[in-house]
């Protein structure tokens, strides 16, 4: 990533704009001490269908050549016919391959059978069940149905590859896989690359593991830190379980990466898990965590040793924050959503002022 970082933002709609905006406060320079260019697409559900996702098209552009993004939660409207998901677009124009998902225990919060270290879910972003071709023939008790998916090499690759670059990163183990033994030669292209990234960073512990076991093996878990790699559909229901394991959802970013030959990130784009929140749209009371967690991520992929300063300083203020009582009603607290951001802040603020003086 170029140290010269320009941000490629993407609005969105109801909460999920008004959480973007809380994390676009963290990335201040007033706050991180860092100059960050921003690039800002409305991506709202009115301009996605006043411009027919022209806009969409644009922001993907902007991200190909900055590298960099960060995203509101949209509406997906269900009518047919109309706008779609601006997500799908996004992933096929970047041509997204990787999707990290990282849950962790937040202060006060009780996870589920004893959790406490974080789990990364690195899943295909593409391909698999998602996009497959599905048909019916027959008639009455006879019918049957068919579905014929396909996943690459390239992005089994890619999975396989990043699991390993984070599990190194973060201090963890590479742990699960697919159902290799029923599927040799679909779900075994994923083994295969898996072992074949293990023999590349061999000071990576490696516990491969089918995805039955993975999923029962999660809840009898020790408490090691673990990077899970996985198909499109697996990681998508991994996803969901591991957010539940830690309590809640709002200690989780989720990131998509676009890689190059060297199977290095080009393009990352990062955004919360959760979606736009109608309920809370307007009354200040929504928990900007994840959202400012998002911003923290991405910050650590630009090659400049003051962004990842600043991004640590980000993650470890947020949960500070929630440690000293700070919290939003979703998490037992009383906190507004500016105040959880505004005290975040202070805590950022304060720990790269120390930080410089050491």
């Amino acid at each position: 990533m170029s140290s010269v970082a320009t941000i490629v933002v993407l609005e969105g709609d109801e909460t999920g704009q008004e959480l973007l905006v809380e994390a676009l406060r963290v990335l201040d320079k007033s706050v991180i001490d860092i100059e960050l260019a921003f690039e800002t697409y409305d991506l709202s559900l009115q301009n996605r269908r006043a411009t027919n996702n022209g806009v969409v098209h644009e922001a993907a552009a902007a991200m190909k050549r900055t590298q960099l993004g960060i995203k509101a939660a949209t509406i997906t409207p269900e009518t047919k016919g109309d706008v779609g998901s601006p997500n799908a677009i996004l992933r096929r124009e970047i041509d997204g391959k990787v999707i990290v998902r990282t849950g962790r225990r937040l202060p006060g919060v009780r996870p589920v059978a004893g959790i406490h270290s974080p789990i990364s879910i690195v899943r295909m972003a593409v391909g698999d069940a998602y996009g497959a071709k599905e048909w019916r023939e027959g008639e009455g008790i006879n019918e049957v149905a068919y579905r014929t998916e396909r996943i690459e090499r390239s992005v089994c690759r890619a999975v396989a590859e990043y699991a390993f670059m984070h599990a190194k990163k973060t201090n963890s183990k590479v742990f699960g896989g697919p159902k290799y033994t029923v599927s040799p030669i679909y779900e075994g292209m994923l083994k295969e690359e898996m072992d074949a990234a293990a023999a590349r960073h061999p000071d990576v512990k490696y516990d491969p593991q089918l995805i039955d076991a993975t999923y029962a093996l999660l809840l009898s878990n020790p408490g090691d830190p673990m990077v899970i790699p996985s198909l499109n559909r697996d990681g998508d229901c991994l996803s969901d379980l591991v957010m539940q394991l830690f309590g809640s959802i709002a200690g989780a970013e989720s990131v998509l990466l676009s890689f190059d030959e060297t199977l290095r990130p080009s393009v990352v784009m990062s955004e919360a898990p959760h979606g736009t929140a109608p309920r809370l749209f307007g009354k200040n009371v929504a928990n900007p965590m994840a959202m400012i967690l998002a911003a923290a991520a991405l910050l650590s992929y630009i090659e400049d040793k003051r962004a990842a300063n600043a991004s640590r300083a980000i993650y470890e203020g947020t949960l500070e924050t929630v440690h000293e009582g700070m919290a939003t009603s979703d998490l037992g607290g009383h906190a507004s959503t500016t105040d959880f951001t505004d005290a975040v802040i202070d805590r950022v603020k304060r720990k790269l002022d120390i930080w410089s003086s050491l």
